[in-house]
């Protein structure tokens, strides 16, 4: 109780010093459009973060459910998983989604960010340098708001959750960002590690035709070229000088530290892929990778899992706050000097929105180190690096810091007038679904589960419905 009153005080200072930022005109939106607006898009892109991630877990764990027994009760949520579950729809959305978290996430740092010097409601300028100049206000709100709330509610009121057609747009959205092409150039590193692994891609549809193979490799090719030049763009900012990076970093520091934040979003993004995907690995084969085998026992012991889940979304959110920062170009400078790489002053506005920091954050910073996850789970696990992470998101979570949003899920709960999912599949139905919360997990779920595996070993978690052929369809 004390941890979630404690959560919840900073939860409120937290949203109460982002907006008198954002109405005192101290934000990077804010100072350029008028405030309510700022205000406005700021908590329409909560709103549908919230929407992205409760929503794919409840599209992901309703698959292996008849959909007639909700297609009158949930007719919207019937659309939804008619749409997500046709042919390989499920992991391009996901593919999409993640790009699609990804840039409302520089979005709202955008929004909420503060210009250098800002100070609000006469506190000490300790209070603003900790939390407003440093971003920790932006992602606590985000954190517990955006993603924590929705997630326990979706994990519970699957049917309910996304009986919405604000999901339908956003499942629309993500599957058009897919096709779009833009990150293509990730199926090129799934094929290149399905050949030397000898995995399948695991794609449920017909090969391709002549012009769809040529349609196929015309957008790995323009999605190469948009990362290369998305990167390009990013490091010439950086090694300049001329992004929003804490000043009094020197430029060959940003760059490090940029690589090493997309590496330790990629490690959490891909740790979790590979260990569900050696949950069934016999123990004594997996005794022979001592690192492994005490990394899996670690996540899947007594009640850990759940806590390591919800310690890495604090995690991997946090990261992806820093990165945004780092990686967003200096607006102000780019303003009153010459372009990047001469080019236009509308192409320079284009870059300044941190849209190519989120191409680039998405692949190389999470997809493809999925891949390499799925294609060699044991290496992947038996990184040093990973016992530290695990014991980092496991001390985020018991810290409590995030803990107010089981109340904010409970009135949330309640104002939406969610029913859980047994009320209207019944126990029984709602046992299918429940087993396959590992394999939702692996295919990229950032969601809390309810898996439950106190008094049980490491490898006996249910992963009957683990797919660890691919993370990604070609």
């Amino acid at each position: 109780v004390i941890k979630c009153l404690i959560s919840l005080g900073l939860l409120v200072f937290s949203i109460t010093i982002i907006m008198a930022a954002i109405f005192s005109r101290q934000t990077e939106m804010a100072k350029n459009i008028h405030p309510i607006f700022a205000f406005i898009f700021f908590w329409f892109l909560i709103i549908w973060l919230a929407m992205m991630e409760g929503g794919q877990g409840c599209l992901v764990g309703l698959q292996p459910l008849d959909k007639s027994v909700y297609v009158k009760s949930h007719p919207v949520t019937f659309k939804n998983t008619t749409l997500a579950h046709k042919d390989d729809n499920m992991d391009r959305f996901i593919v999409g989604r993640q790009f699609l978290v990804v840039l409302v996430i520089f979005l709202i740092n955008m929004c909420g960010a503060s210009i250098k010097d800002a100070e609000v409601l006469n506190l000490p300028t300790i209070l603003t340098e900790v939390f407003l100049a440093s971003g920790v206000a932006m992602m606590l709100t985000t954190i517990i708001v955006g993603q924590l709330t929705a997630q326990v509610n979706a994990a519970v009121c699957m049917l309910d959750f996304i009986n919405s057609y604000f999901m339908l747009f956003t499942c629309y959205v993500s599957l058009f960002i897919e096709f779009s092409g833009m990150l293509h150039s990730v199926y090129l590193v799934q094929i290149i590690f399905a050949r030397i692994t000898g995995k399948t891609t695991g794609s449920s549809k017909p090969p391709r035709s002549r012009i769809q193979d040529f349609f196929f490799w015309a957008r790995v090719l323009v999605s190469f070229a948009i990362l290369v030049f998305a990167l390009a763009v990013t490091l010439q900012a950086l090694f300049d000088g001329n992004t929003n990076m804490w000043s009094g970093v020197p430029s060959a520091v940003s760059v490090v530290i940029f690589f090493l934040l997309l590496s330790f979003v990629g490690l959490m993004d891909g740790m979790q892929i590979a260990a569900f995907a050696l949950v069934n690995l016999p123990e004594e084969e997996l005794q022979i990778y001592p690192r492994t085998s005490a990394n899996c026992k670690l996540i899947f012991s007594d009640q850990n899992l759940q806590a390591f889940l919800i310690g890495r979304q604090i995690c991997v959110a946090c990261f992806m706050f820093v990165v945004a920062r780092i990686s967003t170009l200096n607006a102000d400078y780019y303003n009153n000097n010459d372009n990047i790489f001469g080019v236009s002053d509308g192409l320079q506005n284009f870059f300044n929105t941190g849209l190519l920091g989120a191409v680039v954050l998405t692949v190389i910073g999470s997809l493809i180190w999925r891949i390499v996850a799925s294609s060699f789970p044991i290496a992947f696990m038996s990184n040093p690096l990973i016992h530290f992470i695990i014991h980092t998101c496991l001390l985020l979570e018991k810290s409590g810091i995030c803990s107010s949003a089981w109340l904010l899920a409970f009135c949330h709960k309640h104002i939406m007038k969610y029913q859980i999912d047994e009320v209207y599949i019944g126990f029984a139905e709602k046992g299918a679904v429940a087993e396959i919360g590992a394999g939702v997990n692996e295919k990229g779920q950032d969601e809390i589960t309810e898996i439950d595996v106190s008094g049980k070993s490491w490898g006996s978690v249910d992963s009957s419905q683990v797919d660890d052929e691919t993370v990604v369809p070609v």
